[in-house]
């Protein structure tokens, strides 16, 4: 029997924020500056995701207060914040209770460390803390992202990158999928400190790499390149301003893995992508989310 979680001695608090579709992976790493652990929540019919996460009481205020803004600014979308205390017992229960193993395609199982037991046979097991929910494999993009790798494996690519990892999971799974090393980026320094420390739990330190870069303006990003393979994980319009830096450091027929997108976005992705050489070669949904799969001629 696993040993009891030790009583937290700080007061906790939820804080959490309603949002449409498209506003749900920013208010998602907004919340993420802040707390320890992350949820969302479909209202189906009500269309709207309830994203939430437990902090210290009065912890990381500051933090908080800028990605909120940040996340209003990208996504146009202004989200009141919600508080409420959490009973710190028990709190910890719950979340491992939300965080199953996910099995994500035909290759991949996504493990909280809390899961223990037998790993599941012919799957390239991922371990991620489920203290830090986000990128744990339950978000459609990446489970989208996640089956387009296995579709596009046979290319062996060697130079690959993943733009905006978050907490890492496409660069790892890259990484063990592929024995390749590969190159991850994010503008959030705390997202590559966690992907840092998701990259030695799983042993893959040896083959990928985390860096702080906002989008393509960093030699730390187009210094790796030209890419044969490139994970975009983020949402549809920072995609679209990006389409051009994209395609000039992808290599000549490079495959580039988009996603954070609804599928009623898709055609607005795909038109940015179109001119600069980029074509459509497979299209993948996750209930109302999609990740296109393109490729430089």
């Amino acid at each position: 029997m696993p040993p009891a979680a030790p009583r937290h001695a700080t007061a906790l608090e939820t804080v959490s924020v309603t949002v449409p579709p498209e506003a749900l992976e920013a208010y998602e790493a907004a919340l993420a500056e802040a707390c320890g652990t992350i949820g969302f929540f479909h209202d189906e019919d009500a269309e709207l995701w309830t994203v939430e996460g437990v902090k210290d009481q009065g912890a990381h205020e500051p933090e908080l207060a800028a990605a909120l803004a940040l996340a209003a600014l990208v996504t146009g979308i202004e989200a009141p914040l919600a508080r409420r205390p959490t009973a710190a017992e028990g709190w910890l229960e719950r979340t491992l209770e939300a965080f199953p193993e996910q099995l994500v395609g035909t290759r991949f199982a996504i493990r909280g460390t809390h899961v223990h037991g037998r790993e599941t046979p012919g799957r390239l097991t991922i371990r991620l803390d489920a203290s830090v929910a986000f990128g744990s494999g339950e978000h459609g993009s990446t489970r989208g992202c996640l089956r387009a790798l296995e579709r596009v494996a046979h290319r062996r690519p060697r130079r690959i990158l993943d733009l905006g990892t978050g907490s890492g999971i496409l660069a790892m799974a890259a990484a063990g999928l592929l024995h390749r090393r590969v190159r991850g980026t994010d503008i959030d320094p705390w997202s590559v400190r966690t992907a840092t420390a998701n990259a030695k739990l799983n042993r893959l330190g040896g083959l990928v790499r985390f860096v702080r870069a906002d989008g393509w303006d960093s030699p730390l990003v187009t210094g790796g390149g030209p890419f044969d393979l490139v994970f975009a994980n983020i949402l549809a319009r920072p995609l679209c301003r990006m389409a051009r830096h994209l395609a000039a450091n992808l290599a000549p027929g490079g495959t580039v893995i988009l996603a954070g997108l609804l599928d009623s976005q898709a055609r607005w992705v795909l038109a940015a992508h179109r001119p600069h050489g980029l074509v459509l070669e497979r299209r993948l949904t996750e209930g109302k989310w999609c990740t296109l799969v393109l490729r430089r001629r």
